[in-house]
């Protein structure tokens, strides 16, 4: 689990913040960060291939604008389709 909180240099909504983690996980990061809209719990994510999970219902913005954004994870299944991924990469070398 990663439980990050940050304040950003400027406002944000958690729609904004929404908007660029689901196209990142449709773009570029398909397959590595996954976009979760339902409520999950750790065992949830026992076997899951991607390397982050992103629990859209756990994000939130504060008046203060403190943003805390959630992501699950399988350290072991989702680094070890990392290594899947570079060994294909290395093969097409």
């Amino acid at each position: 689990l990663v439980d990050l909180s940050y304040i950003p240099n400027r406002s944000v909504s958690v729609e904004e913040i929404d908007a660029s983690l689901k196209a990142a996980s449709e773009g570029r990061m398909n397959g590595i960060l996954n976009f979760e809209t339902e409520p999950k719990v750790s065992i949830d994510y026992n076997h899951t291939t991607s390397s982050s999970n992103y629990a859209q219902p756990q994000t939130a913005v504060t008046d203060g604008g403190l943003v805390r954004v959630v992501s699950w994870y399988d350290n072991e299944w989702g680094f070890s389709n990392r290594m899947i991924d570079t060994a294909k990469v290395m093969a097409n070398l």
